[in-house]
Order: C-alpha cells, then structure tokens, then sequence
C-alpha cells in the first residue's frame, strides 16, 4: 500500500488525482520518479521537472566584493529560526567569511575548515546549533570570479537585503554599467528565480533528460494512429515545447511574455550592451 505522504507528494508535483497518484505508487513500487513518468505516459500528469526540492527550513544568501561572488546555503530545521535575527546575523558572518577568502576554489568541505578567531567554520556552527537549541547544516556553497564579468543578483522571499528563500544571478559583460544595464540584469534576475530554467539553452541540457522526455513523448503519442512521418513532426513540435519551458534563452520573458529571453536580450541590446555569460539560482 503506498503511504499517504507518498500520495500526497505525487500530487504536488503532477497535479494528477489522489486514486491515480496511489495506483502510480503501487505499480511502481513507491517510487517517485518512475510514478511522475507513469502518469504523464497516461496523460494524467502535468510536465514536472525531475528535481527533488529538499523539504528543509533555512536561507540562501548572496556575497560578492570586486574579486568573488559567494551563494551559501544553510538549512535550519524550522523556517521560525531562519527568520530569526540570532540565525540571520550568524548567516551574514558566515557568508563574509566565506567571501574574505577570496579563494575562487573554496569548496564546502575546506571550508568547514576555515578558521575565524581561532576557530573553524564547524566549530561556530557547532555553538550556534547549541545557541538557538535546532539542527542546522551547510548544505551549498558556490564561489563565482568576478573579476571578468559583472553580477547582479535578486533574493526572492527575502528575509534581509542578500539573504531569503531564492537566489538567483546572472553574470554578463557591458560596455557600460547604466541605470538600464542594471534594471534590465535585475529583471533577468526575477525571470530566474520565477522560470526556474534547467540550462541556458538546449546544447547546454544533460543528454539523459532530453532522452528521458523524447521517450515520454513518443509513449504518449504512440497510439494516436498517424502516420510515422507526422508522428515525428507531433514530437519534434512537443520537443520544442518542452525546451521552450526548461532553457532560459528559449523560455518566455517574464516580464514581456510576447518575446523569449533571448529576444528581449537582442532587443535590449539594440540601444545597450549586454552579453550573458551565466546562471545561478538556488533555492530551499
């Protein structure tokens, strides 16, 4: 029998009915993933992304000075004392740690071993766990060079300015960094953090998901009863589709939906400059 819990994580992520989600499950071993493909094979199910989403309470939060930009993640186990200042201004001074190493390299695990005041990253981490008496966890550190590229960020259910629930930025070239360069990096920020792309653009997405979703489309197309020929026009335009909604340059622009992103940053360009280099964005 598949667990309640199980059903009703389905559910969230396919939209599809409680009695489909838990024969998915049941035929499926209680197996989420298999159960997502088994239901959109069925039509039962709306296109998902296949990226689990951690259940943690916590903060993502955005660093930068001239030479590195920093994003660091920290779960917490009530979303209470992620909003809580003792926890946010621990978040800060972690954050400007991590950014005063200027080491482009740093990596979770070596920095764990930082020290700060003769003590290491895990031992503060340690006092505040103690401090405010709930588990906490370094989930995600990412360093960026900015010492070629510009970057401007957006922080998305913010608890302060650089710290919330999403992170997204971009990194880009300009010849100049005026008003409209910055608002027009800014909107691409929100466009992010809303769109939620996989990858820049269609080159750029692993072989195993375009080959994964070309086997659910040609599943769900298979007995329409068409000829081979236009069954394979049916997938090409289902494709096209799909790339349109999981890489950022071929998804609609948020902010003017009758243009993709990579028209807009054309058309932004046309009395600018603007040149996007890459892409970040994580969240809880």
């Amino acid at each position: 029998m598949s667990d309640l819990s199980l059903i009703k994580e389905l559910r969230e992520k396919t939209g599809a009915g409680f009695l489909d989600c838990k024969n998915a499950l049941d035929e499926n071993d209680n197996n989420i993933e298999q159960s997502i493909d088994s239901l959109r094979k069925k039509g039962l199910a709306k296109a998902t992304k296949k990226s689990s989403r951690e259940a943690n309470e916590g903060a993502v939060g955005f660093f930068k000075n001239e030479n590195i930009s920093v994003i660091l993640k920290i779960n917490s186990e009530t979303d209470f004392s992620a909003k809580s200042d003792i926890f946010l201004d621990f978040f800060n001074i972690i954050g400007n740690i991590a950014l005063n190493t200027n080491n482009i390299n740093l990596n979770l695990n070596d920095f764990l071993k930082v020290e700060d005041n003769g003590k290491s990253i895990s031992d503060l981490l340690n006092e505040m766990i103690a401090k405010i008496g709930e588990n906490l966890i370094f989930k995600d550190l990412k360093v960026f060079d900015n010492t070629e590229t510009k970057v401007n960020y957006y922080i998305h259910n913010p608890y302060r300015e650089n710290i919330g629930k999403i992170v997204s930025a971009v990194f880009y070239s300009s010849e100049e960094e005026n008003d409209d360069v910055k608002i027009f990096s800014k909107n691409l920020c929100m466009h992010i953090a809303a769109s939620r792309p996989e990858a820049m653009d269609v080159d750029e997405l692993p072989f195993e998901l375009i080959e994964n979703e070309k086997k659910i489309q040609q599943e769900m197309i298979k007995d329409s009863g068409k000829p081979s020929n236009v069954m394979e026009k049916i997938l090409d335009g289902k494709m096209k589709k799909f790339y349109s909604e999981v890489t950022l340059l071929n998804q609609s622009f948020v902010i003017d939906t009758d243009k993709t992103v990579k028209e807009a940053i054309n058309d932004f360009n046309s009395s600018n400059h603007l040149i996007l280099k890459n892409y970040i964005l994580i969240s809880l």
